[in-house]
């Protein structure tokens, strides 16, 4: 199966709600928008004035329970989490697309159980398809909506992925590269060195960090 994830077109996410959320790193808008045709309720958090000239500073963000709110050392999204909204606070502005698209879209359960089969020694790429899945399931397109929705169509994107660009650009957009640094630890460096060789993903540089080694 394709490790490719998709780039076609998702028009069905639609805005829901909005709010003030308070966070450590400064006071956001918080977005809803509801696919109908998965029933999941996507998130964008955004700070200062969109409509100003000048790129808008973006991480597209998938959520990862483990990583984010239970602080796993086995990934690097949480790091990556913190990374991007902290530098969305020091800019003042920009934002971050929070996606319900669990295990690189094979959900929590599915996810879990590809954790225990890197347990038992495969990479994370062989361990989703042992599950029957493509290495990345994830469909970038519900990002279109959001962002015309939030009136962005000129990005400085913060990732190491070439199929989130891939994606913008496929809708349209004008996008930058800002790599995003990765923690390089004894419980994550497999699964780092995966995405590289596996998935295809870019380089940290200017740098990456590593801690422990």
């Amino acid at each position: 199966m394709s490790t490719r994830a998709q780039l076609t077109a998702h028009d069905t996410v639609r805005h829901s709600a909005s709010c003030t959320l308070p966070t450590s790193w400064g006071t956001f808008q918080l977005h809803v928008f509801a696919d109908a045709e998965t029933g999941k309720e996507h998130l964008a958090l955004t700070l200062g004035d969109l409509g100003t000239d000048g790129s808008t500073l973006l991480r597209i963000h998938s959520e990862c329970l483990t990583g984010d709110a239970l602080f796993s050392s086995r990934c690097d999204c949480g790091m990556q989490l913190r990374e991007a909204l902290q530098r969305i606070a020091d800019e003042g502005r920009g934002t971050l697309l929070y996606l319900r698209q669990e295990g690189r879209g094979i959900g929590l359960d599915n996810k879990i159980k590809a954790y225990a089969l890197q347990d038992a020694g495969l990479d994370t790429v062989a361990a989703n398809e042992a599950l029957g899945f493509a290495g990345d399931e994830r469909n970038y397109a519900i990002c279109r909506p959001m962002l015309r929705y939030l009136g962005t169509s000129n990005v400085r994107l913060m990732t190491n992925n070439p199929w989130k660009i891939a994606a913008l650009r496929n809708f349209g957009l004008t996008v930058t590269r800002i790599p995003i640094a990765s923690v390089r630890t004894p419980h994550n460096a497999n699964y780092l060195d995966t995405k590289r060789t596996r998935l295809g993903h870019l380089s940290t540089s200017p740098h990456e960090f590593n801690d422990g080694y």
